[in-house]
């Protein structure tokens, strides 16, 4: 019995029309959902997402501002765009680009974008509030297999979650949605010594370590959902994830393609996230 596939096009399509819904509603409040979106240097794969990004925002209805930079601006000049941003009221999500040149601090980018618009959930005030189960802004690729899981109906309390890769973009916030929604989870990465015997008990099982082939048939149990959330490229060249798909899918329930799996999502994500802020800053300048 071959794996069911989540497809990541279809859903984030939905997902998409009800965001282009609300938004159309709050241009009629002569409110316009803002993303500023900042590229420094010209990272080829950068450019391609940022173009991804400011696709989305005008098919959506939203407003979107591109800050290109060359890869010699420096980290002060940086802040001070970020600190410019944080101000302008038209603007309700901010997105670094990452990676940034070598000569700028990452983490000082990240902390010096305002919390209120930090809409990649990157921001330490945004981790410290997932981490407390507070609603704040959830890390874009994460949230978007939530949000698959929750289309498939699939039901995440009691199940026990296996995350592959610790990062602080996938791996570390994803573990925590889980656990937020009452799943047992267990971290495993580079240095887990005999990784088969923990994916092996897994009910989901995220792999997220950007390696291909690092899931194959033998790390899975039976009837398990497998999310792949590797983007890499195999010997010919041709996107694959961390999983073997072929694999793979004659074991799991339910797994993601690479491409058009969690891809799709992460991009919808963001575009979710900008307009929640958006309806915050609203509701927020009502008050004053």
């Amino acid at each position: 019995m071959a794996a069911k596939i989540i497809d990541g096009s279809e859903i984030a399509r939905k997902v998409r029309t009800e965001i282009a819904a609300e938004v159309a509603e709050l241009k009629g409040k002569n409110i316009i959902p803002g993303l500023a979106v900042v590229l420094v240097g010209d990272n080829q794969a950068s450019q391609t997402y940022v173009k991804m990004k400011q696709k989305a925002c005008e098919e959506l209805g939203m407003h979107s501002l591109l800050e290109k930079y060359p890869s010699s601006l420096s980290q002060q000049e940086l802040l001070e765009k970020i600190a410019e941003l944080n101000e302008d009221s038209a603007i309700h999500g901010i997105l670094v680009q990452l990676p940034l040149p070598n000569h700028i601090d990452e983490k000082a980018i990240i902390e010096a974008i305002s919390p209120e618009k930090d809409v990649d959930g990157f921001h330490p005030v945004s981790i410290g509030r997932l981490m407390t189960g507070q609603d704040t802004f959830y890390p874009c690729t994460p949230y978007g297999v939530m949000v698959m899981l929750d289309h498939i109906g699939y039901e995440i309390e009691g199940k026990h979650v296996v995350v592959v890769g610790r990062s602080n973009i996938v791996g570390k916030p994803a573990g925590q949605l889980f656990l937020n929604k009452n799943a047992t989870v267990t971290y495993c990465h580079s240095k887990t010594k005999d990784l088969k015997q923990f994916t092996k008990q897994a009910d989901i099982l995220v792999a997220a370590v950007g390696r291909n082939d690092t899931i194959r048939a033998e790390h899975v149990k039976e009837g398990a959902v497998v999310i792949d959330v590797g983007m890499n490229r195999d010997a010919e060249g041709k996107l694959c994830g961390d999983v073997s798909f072929e694999e793979v899918k004659q074991i799991a329930s339910y797994i993601t393609p690479v491409p058009k799996g969690v891809g799709p999502m992460t991009i919808t994500m963001l575009m979710f996230n900008t307009l929640k802020a958006a309806k915050i800053a609203a509701e927020n300048s009502m008050k004053h």
